[in-house]
């Protein structure tokens, strides 16, 4: 049965360790011709909790624990993901023979084929030391810190903890046929159909109600019990002090055929194949993602949900699930403490995982946005229009940091601590906002001279700025010596705060790392690995670090108690990472080109340092003839060489310079793209506006509609396949339009 036993969620570690967001490219958005190969912008997360929202496998069970799950396949292997700190994630060897799987707090059950288990994770209280005589059994269900498995004969074994009698089966101890573990309490079914409910009890979860006959199935959440009738209806009870409507059955209570009770939800599982979910929704888990058919088995977590489908996939929602509708288009990411946010192309943000303050709820209207960053319990949003966008907030504590900058103008780059933002200016200045007591170690007190910074990140209680002459400013709390940097300061492109310890790039492509000085938040995250790849850009975690590598990998070094530092494979094809407290997260991307500004038109690559000059680095979903384009104020727009003069009004542009026009490409401001043009793009990429394709002779020029002039002999396809990620890594460190910014803090 896939209704595993979740933990209490009020006894879950909540402690106030700061994300810091990772702040991406800002260039203006204006579409490439769409190309059907390879997928763009695909998300890949690991570490804590991520699962992918749309699973394609042979599976035949599935089950969800507190923050982990497994899945097993038809060859008898299990699958993992999600947390591994007491190596519940980890299947014993030899991982086969399997028939049935069960995940709970932080151990797991596996039944083999023989009638024995295996029994793997956390083993304090002996919930993973199966008792003797290990045969016999049909089937398991862990608890959060116990076990119960059933026996052929219809009895009940149960170990570990046992503070509220969860281990103490009711005689007589005979006719069991299904069993569900819980928090503190136990439901099992007997072969006539009524429920035999024993341990904690404050909820009355194990108070059954009447009549207690005519059940085929059983489950067990944190504080409530459900039960499934034979005529299809669905009976729940318990909840008390922690009611958020999981035992509120909806109406048309009928045509159920398998229950499932999470932490504070509950799901039913129709005829039809369709889901029924209800009660708390804090973190997605009961948002079923479209289609909502063809399951044969669910599965609830503590705060995620998941459903097996007829075909062997798994598809999975609620905290830290990628949904697999929108897991490919993205632009750039940030990973928060428990959440996570994502640019897309469209200029849209995504963002999934915990939802307690707000921080995952992205206001409206959403679209416009060039830029995003992630902190503890709030997330930011950077405007095509140089504006922050501040969010979250309702729960955790407020120290100022969801309050939007005054002026809310002229920003190219952002980035979020766990009480303080950092927010870069076209003119070079930063500004800094949050750190209320008792936060305030002086990361809000920007020093002088505030001008010339390059790109910001924002740390636990410590800043870093980066100036254009390659040096690192840093300020704030240095208990650990995170705020010092180290000779000799120069030569620096990127900068990263995590929570006690910070990263600066070289532009040898060499990371340097500093903080971790007493020790004892020291996990290896200051000692950089040696690569045999130069590194193009870096992520700072709360006890972990990331960098990318030059050809597409992701390095990790820190700590891993989490598998935070696990990359999965294909290591390969990254464009941007992003490091949250327990969880990473990388984009894998499409290819690039070189963009010749004067020209707008694309040059294919033949290394990550192929564009230099007047060529920069072109991305997908940006405009060539536009890379030299502010996204502040106005330009005016030279229709001839598609060069921009920023800054002008509308009353300075004269001659061939007309009104430079936000998310449009300098050499199209004179093209009409509703109406189609004759485009130029061999020249100087210029439009006849109003041709028909008939009427387009041109032999260099190409008729288009809706479609970018100075960017239609940039054909994706074509590209060879080096290089977005290093192109558009490029764009972060050498353009500074937006950079990778990632600070995380910790418990204070």
């Amino acid at each position: 049965m896939l209704h595993p036993p979740i933990r209490d969620p009020s006894r879950l570690p909540r402690t106030p360790i700061a994300r810091a967001g990772l702040i991406l490219w800002a260039i203006l958005f204006a579409f490439c011709p769409a190309a059907a190969d390879p997928p763009q912008g695909a998300i890949v997360g690991w570490g804590a909790q991520f699962i992918a929202g749309d699973v394609p496998a042979s599976f035949t069970a599935a089950s969800l624990g507190d923050s982990y799950g497994l899945g097993l396949k038809a060859d008898g292997s299990i699958e993992t993901w999600g947390l591994n700190d007491y190596g519940q994630a980890s299947v014993p060897a030899p991982n086969a023979d399997f028939v049935a799987v069960d995940a709970g707090g932080q151990h797991s059950l596996g039944l083999k084929v023989d009638g024995s288990i295996a029994a793997w994770g956390r083993n304090d209280y002996g919930q993973a030391s199966v008792p003797a005589n290990n045969a016999g059994f049909v089937a398991v269900a862990v608890g959060s810190l116990h076990s119960l498995a059933l026996k052929s004969n219809g009895s009940i074994v149960a170990w570990g903890y046992n503070t509220s009698g969860q281990t103490d089966v009711p005689t007589p101890n005979i006719s069991f046929v299904a069993i569900s573990a819980g928090f503190g309490h136990n439901l099992a079914l007997k072969g006539n159909g009524s429920i035999v409910a024993w341990g904690l009890n404050a909820d009355g979860q194990t108070n059954v109600p009447a009549p207690n006959i005519d059940f085929i199935d059983v489950a067990v959440g944190n504080f409530h019990s459900v039960g499934l009738k034979a005529d299809g209806s669905i009976v729940a009870w318990g909840c008390g002090a922690h009611d958020y409507g999981q035992c509120n059955v909806p109406a048309s209570n009928s045509g159920f055929m398998a229950v499932a009770a999470g932490g504070l939800h509950t799901l039913g599982l129709k005829a039809d194949g369709s889901i029924v979910a209800w009660g708390s929704n804090e973190f997605g888990q009961t948002a079923i993602p479209p289609p909502n058919a063809g399951f044969v088995a669910i599965s609830a977590g503590d705060s995620a949900s998941l459903g097996l489908k007829a075909d062997g996939s798994i598809v999975a929602w609620g905290t830290q699930v990628i949904d697999s509708a929108v897991s490919e288009g993205f632009l750039a990411v940030a990973a928060g403490a428990y959440h996570t946010v994502v640019l897309r192309s469209d200029g849209s943000i995504v963002a999934w995982g915990d939802n307690q303050s707000g921080q995952a709820s992205v206001p409206e209207p959403n679209i416009g946005f060039i830029g995003v960053a992630a902190g503890y319990g709030h997330s930011l949003g950077l405007k095509a229009n140089g504006s922050v966008v501040a969010w979250g907030c309702e729960r955790s504590s407020d120290y100022g940091q969801c309050n939007a900058p005054i002026p809310n103008a002229g920003f190219v780059a952002i980035s979020a601590g766990v009480s303080h933002n950092l927010a870069l200016k076209a003119d070079g200045s930063v500004v800094a906002w949050g750190c209320s007591p008792p936060f305030n170690r002086g990361q809000c007190a920007v020093p002088v001279p505030n001008a010339g910074f390059t790109a910001v990140s924002a740390g636990y209680r410590h800043s870093l700025g980066l100036k254009a002459d390659g040096t690192i400013v840093a300020w704030g709390d240095d208990t650990e010596g995170q705020s010092s940097v180290p000779a000799p300061n120069a030569d620096f492109v990127a900068v990263a705060a995590g929570t006690y310890h910070s990263l600066g790039l070289k532009a040898d492509g060499t990371i340097v790392a500093w903080g971790c000085a007493s020790g004892y938040y020291a996990f290896g995250q200051c000692d950089v690995p040696v690569d045999s790849a130069s590194y193009v850009a870096i992520a700072a975690g709360d006890m972990h670090s990331l960098g990318l590598t030059n050809d597409g990998r992701i390095v990790a070094w820190g700590r891993n108690n989490l598998g935070q530092i696990d990359v999965p494979d294909p290591n390969s094809g990254f464009i941007a990472v992003a490091a949250g407290w327990r969880h990473s997260v990388g984009i894998q991307g499409p290819l690039g080109a070189c963009c010749d500004q004067i020209l707008g038109s694309c040059v294919e690559p033949v290394g990550v340092t192929a564009c230099s000059g007047i060529h920069r680095a072109w991305a997908e979903a940006t405009a060539c003839a536009d890379i030299n384009c502010e996204p502040v104020a106005g330009a005016c727009c030279d229709t001839l060489s598609g060069t921009c003069t920023d800054g002008l009004t509308s009353g300075e542009c004269s001659g061939t310079h007309q009104v430079w026009t936000e998310g449009t490409p300098c050499n199209e401001a004179d093209c009409d793209a509703a109406t189609g043009a004759c485009c130029d793009h061999d020249t100087f990429g210029a439009c006849t506006d109003g041709l028909t394709q008939a009427q387009c002779t041109c032999p260099t020029c190409e008729w288009v509609k809706e479609s970018l002039c100075g960017d239609v002999d940039c054909p994706h396809a074509s590209i060879p396949a080096l290089s977005q990620w290093g192109l558009a890594i490029l764009t972060l460190v050498l353009l500074t339009a937006a950079k990778l910014a990632l600070g995380r803090p910790s418990p204070p």
